[in-house]
């Protein structure tokens, strides 16, 4: 932890050159500025200053640096591992920077780096446009696209990351650049898979799509009929169209009892397509739900937010699978009959189509064969006794599944200790990360989604 008299000295600096009342240590402003999704996390940073423009992050960043004190970079503070705070350090608040701004004629939208998903999905509504997001409107869109970005649309649209057109960064020295395929190209490269570990993203500049109609909804199905309904569902993600992506999982029912979650979204401009592919899902087995209709992205994101709000207490878990094999599916049967709390529940998530053909060198996310991500979430509210029960659930599906995953695992989702799964999670890709580290960063000063250990890269 940093020293008192070198913290005061710091924050000193910061009030004399940042206007009153956004570089904080105590009161409202603070604890906003570390609130975070996970209440689990109980960092409390030396100083925090609330950011109103690049230029003030660039001062933030310089004075971190002289004064040697750890920075981190909060944007949507959706990070469960809770990487946006670090104890007596200095947190650089971006959550102010929320402005988006649509160019309808060229389908592009500027997002400010504090700007969440939702933000981005309701400024482009009016025009009818939307973009390539996570499943949760509460989440930085800044930090989700940097490590990645499944959601409704990948099949479509590829993932978040794929959308991104440029950043503007601030460096660790405090300049300011823009990283985009002209420009610093090998910033940009890293950016798209490499998480928010080269600089701070104020703002960027991502692809909008004009989608007319939105098919999407929810399908439940009893707990006896698991078995074959993810059988089934293992044939329809095998063989889907772009246009089809389907989020599907195990979650508590309102009986509290496990159900088989299905949650498709058709993004084709064909919708009688659409209606017949959603279809199948409901045909399945026999579902206790079937709600399919026309929807918005914000409602969508909206719903996940619901289901998931900020606050209470989080343990994640991931591992990512090529299929739906028996025996994947036989161990989502174990974990939904075994689930320790009615907030968990394990999501999967499909990277397929268009997110696919991206060639695996072009950004440093480092798996582009068509893959299962599987997300498997412990969650509970503040002061139950049973935490240390829902952390090893979620354990214990993770390893029960690592003979059948795949080498890795998504970035952004990893937590510090997946010392493993971090070696192989960029593919290819590590020796390369690792330089644009030591090119944009050579200090280390930002530290978001871990990154491979350099002595085990050769």
């Amino acid at each position: 932890m940093t020293k008192r008299p070198q913290l005061d000295r710091l924050t000193d600096a910061l009030r004399r050159t940042i206007p009153a009342g956004q570089v904080v240590t105590t009161g409202p402003q603070y604890d906003a500025g570390r609130h975070v999704w996970n209440g689990a996390v109980s960092a409390r940073p030396g100083v925090i200053v609330r950011s109103a423009d690049t230029a003030e992050v660039a001062t933030a960043v310089r004075a971190a640096r002289a004064f040697g004190v750890p920075l981190t970079v909060r944007g949507g503070g959706h990070d469960w591992a809770g990487r946006a705070l670090s104890d007596g350090g200095l947190t650089i608040d971006l959550s102010g920077l929320r402005r988006v701004t649509v160019d309808p004629g060229t389908r592009v939208a500027e997002v400010a780096g504090g700007a969440t998903a939702a933000d981005l999905v309701a400024a482009a509504q009016p025009f009818g446009l939307t973009a390539a997001t996570g499943t949760a409107g509460s989440v930085g869109m800044a930090g989700l696209t940097l490590g990645g970005g499944y959601g409704p649309l990948s099949g479509r649209f590829g993932l978040a990351l794929d959308n991104l057109l440029s950043a503007e960064v601030v460096l660790s020295d405090g300049s300011v650049v823009t990283a985009e395929a002209e420009r610093e190209p090998e910033l940009f490269w890293a950016l798209r898979g490499g998480g928010g570990n080269f600089g701070a993203v104020t703002s960027m500049r991502v692809r909008l799509h004009a989608v007319p109609t939105l098919l999407s909804g929810m399908v439940l199905y009893p707990w006896e009929q698991a078995g074959s309904v993810l059988a089934g569902l293992a044939d329809v993600l095998d063989g889907s169209p772009d246009e089809l992506t389907v989020q599907s999982g195990v979650l508590p029912g309102p009986d509290g009892k496990p159900v088989v979650f299905l949650s498709p979204t058709w993004s084709g401009d064909d919708v009688k397509a659409g209606e017949r592919e959603l279809a199948r899902l409901s045909r399945l087995g026999t579902p206790a739900l079937s709600q399919i209709a026309p929807a918005t992205m914000p409602a969508m994101l909206a719903a996940i937010d619901a289901q998931f709000p900020f606050g209470r207490h989080v343990e994640i878990r991931t591992r990512s699978v090529r299929s739906l094999t028996s025996g994947v599916r036989d161990m989502l049967s174990r974990a939904g009959s075994t689930l320790t709390s009615p907030y968990s529940a394990v999501s999967v998530h499909s990277l397929h189509g268009a997110a696919t053909r991206v060639p695996v060198g072009d950004t440093a996310f480092g798996n582009r064969d068509a893959h299962l991500m599987i997300e498997i979430i412990a969650q509970w509210e503040p002061g139950d006794p049973g935490a240390a029960a829902h952390r090893d659930w979620a354990d214990g599906l993770a390893d029960a599944l690592e003979p059948e995953a795949l080498p890795g695992g998504y970035p952004n989702l990893l937590g510090p200790d997946a010392v493993g799964q971090i070696a192989h999670a960029y593919g290819p890709h590590n020796e390369r990360l690792l330089t644009a580290k030591h090119r944009y960063d050579p200090y280390a000063v930002f530290k978001a989604t871990p990154l491979p250990d350099p002595s085990r890269t050769r």
